[in-house]
Order: C-alpha cells, then sequence, then structure tokens
C-alpha cells in the first residue's frame, strides 16, 4: 500500500500553548511554573498530520519562517528521511542544534502521522514495529515537593501498575536522604527506583552519591549525575558506579549522539523525539546505539513517543513524565493510558491517534 501518486502537503498550521504547572516545580538545576507546547498541524488530502515539541513559542515562528516554506507541495511519496535531511540544511544558519531541530521535530513528526493517515495505517506498523508496547517509569519527584506530595505521587504510579519510578535529586543534597526515605517507603521495596541529578554534581560528588543511592535505596538509574557536555566527567562516573548512567536528553543533531557514544559516557541512550529531529532522528540515534550494544530510553512527551519506541528493537523504557502527561491530557483526544506498566498504540486508529481539541 501506498500514498496516492501526486500527494503533496497543502499547507502547514503551527500553534504555540503554555499551560501553567499544578504547582510550582523545580529540579536541581532550574524552576518553572509553566510547560510551553508548539504544535504542528500538517494538511494533505483528507488527512491532518499532528506533531509538537516542548520548547519556547519562538519556534513558531522559526517554522513559520523557515520550515513551512520547504514542506509546502512536499510529495508525500518520497522518502521522509530525505525531506528530514533538506528540512536540517534549511536551518544552517538559524542554528540546527537547540531550537532549530526542536522545530523540525514537530514537523517531522506531523509528517510521519499524516502519512501513516493516508495509507490509513497505525504509525507504529508504518515505522516497522517490533513490540506492541512500551514499558514506561513514572517520573517528575519534583525538588519543590514536599515528602507527602511526593510520597503520593510516587505511590500513585505504582497503584497504576506502573513497575519503576524516578526522583529528581541534587539541588540540595543534604535533603536527599529524607526524600529517597519517603520515596522508598512509598513504593515498596520491589518497585524500581531511579534519580535524576540533571547535571548538578561534580564527578567525586557525583561518584560518591551514586555508591549511596545504590547502597541505601536501591536505586537503579542515575541520570545526568554531571553535565551532559561533561563527556569524560559522565564516563568517569559510570566506570566508577554501581548503577547506570544515563544521559541524551540534550542531544539534538547525530553528532550529538555518536559524541557521548564515542566517549562510552553512558550505559544506556536517552532519546527525545521532540528534539532529535522526530521519528527519522529518533531512529537515526537508535541505530548508532545498537551499533554500540547499547539500549535507548525515551525522554519525555510520552503519547508521540510510544509508536517509535515499539519500532526498536534494544528499547529499554520511556519517560512518563507528570507535566507532559497533564499537557497531552489537556490538549489532545487518542491519549494512551498505563496498562500493566506500559502504553500500548492503539493499532484501531491511523497514525498516532492524537487529535488536537477544538
Amino acid at each position: 500500500m501506498s500514498v496516492a501518486t501526486g500527494t503533496t502537503v497543502e499547507k502547514l498550521e503551527v500553534s504555540a500553548h503554555t499551560i501553567p504547572t499544578d504547582e510550582p516545580e523545580s529540579d536541581a538545576t532550574l524552576e518553572w511554573d509553566s510547560t510551553t507546547i508548539v504544535v504542528v498541524r500538517v494538511h494533505a488530502g483528507n488527512a491532518v498530520g499532528l506533531g509538537y515539541t516542548y520548547t519556547h513559542d519562538a519556534a513558531a515562528r522559526l517554522i513559520e519562517d523557515k520550515l513551512a516554506p520547504a514542506v509546502r507541495g512536499l510529495d508525500l511519496e518520497r522518502d521522509l528521511s530525505r525531506a528530514w535531511h533538506e528540512l536540517g540544511a534549511s536551518l544552517r544558519n538559524v542554528g540546527r542544534p537547540g531550537m532549530g531541530f526542536m522545530a523540525l521535530s514537530a514537523v517531522d513528526i506531523a509528517l510521519w502521522d499524516l502519512k501513516a493517515r493516508l495509507l490509513e495505517q497505525p504509525l507504529v506498523d508504518v515505522l516497522g514495529g517490533v513490540r506492541d508496547d512500551a514499558a514506561i517509569y513514572g517520573s517528575g519527584g519534583f525538588t519543590s515537593y514536599s515528602l507527602e506530595r511526593l510520597a503520593d505521587q510516587l505511590a500513585g504510579w505504582v497503584a497504576q501498575g506502573i513497575p519503576r519510578v524516578k526522583i529528581k535529586v541534587g539541588r540540595s543534597p543534604d535533603d536527599d536522604p529524607a526524600r529517597l526515605d519517603a520515596a522508598r517507603v512509598a513504593i515498596g521495596e520491589d518497585t524500581e527506583l531511579f534519580v535524576d541529578a540533571n547535571g548538578a554534581f561534580d564527578r567525586d560528588d557525583a561518584v560518591a552519591w551514586a555508591q549511596r543511592y545504590a547502597d541505601e535505596w536501591s536505586a537503579s538509574w542515575f541520570e545526568e549525575p554531571v553535565s551532559s557536555a561533561d563527556l569524560a566527567g559522565l564516563r568517569h562516573v559510570r566506570e566508577s558506579s554501581p548503577i547506570d548512567v544515563a544521559a541524551g536528553e540534550y542531544a539534538y543533531v547525530p553528532a550529538d549522539f555518536r559524541n557521548l557514544l564515542e566517549a562510552d559516557a553512558v550505559d544506556c541512550l536517552q532519546i527525545d523525539v521532540t528534539r532529535c529531529g522526530g521519528y527519522t532522528g529518533f531512529l537515526h540515534a537508535a541505530a548508532l546505539a545498537e551499533q554500540h550494544g547499547l539500549q535507548v530510553s525515551a525522554h519525555c512527551a510520552p503519547q508521540v513517543s510510544a509508536h517509535v519506541c515499539c519500532a526498536v528493537p534494544h528499547f529499554r523504557h520511556l519517560e512518563y513524565f507528570h507535566d507532559h502527561v497533564r499537557v497531552e491530557q489537556i490538549l489532545f483526544d487518542g491519549v494512551l493510558e498505563p496498562v500493566s506498566g506500559a502504553l500500548r498504540p492503539d493499532r484501531s486508529r491511523p497514525g498516532h491517534g492524537l487529535e488536537l481539541k477544538a
């Protein structure tokens, strides 16, 4: 089955939506009280493809000025990977890493969704699905939370059948033991506990804390113990740590992922579909990880991540991030709900199945 000959993109629409958090939030290195999502809709024939990214609303103008003109008239019979490279090249003087590739991500996601809808097939199958569902972990545990709020959130995920959870650490390390105690009590002994320092520590402190996380709270995942820009530091912590070290959420262009992998900086590579260039970029990064014998973990944006996660053989889990879960439930119809600790793409719906609410 193929897209009808001559089917081209007729128009692209973009909008930005800023949604307040349900309470002030922070991690070790940042504070925020709202989340902005930039939504792209591409039209062809009687179908509309939807994509999005989480970034500043300035990305909406970037999409309108640079990417929309290049997408209009795009022949959807073509290989979308070729279009991806052409769109990336158009961002050369704007700056590809960072907001440039976040804008491209939203457009690429929308194009893949549009193509799947025109084919009347679920996106997971168009991407080459190898599994039926994507394991998730509950993510939030912000440093701004009270111990009661922290425990309630984590226990809520466990009650939903999610067997792994993550909390933020490192803003005030002296407070973390009490927070980790509360977390372990809330989730019990059988639930996996992950920690995320968002690059807060220096190398030696990160190694010392990694040992404590493992020994005292049986943590099994240490995300960004040092800055993800410190490749040698990540490698040092990974080689000295009793638990897995992860990074990659701030990797954008393929070279960013290659640098992490060639530095032996991580035990598991994170990929954010809304930052890495969409589905095309995600599959490229995942292929690089496979060449290095590593699994991948998808960072945030669970609703648009689930389908591509099911198309990657060496996939570990998907971050079910509190803020993005809220935003996606507010803005979209067709959201997937966790079942037995996983998201299962709905194969009865074409594309990724999401529709922007009126």
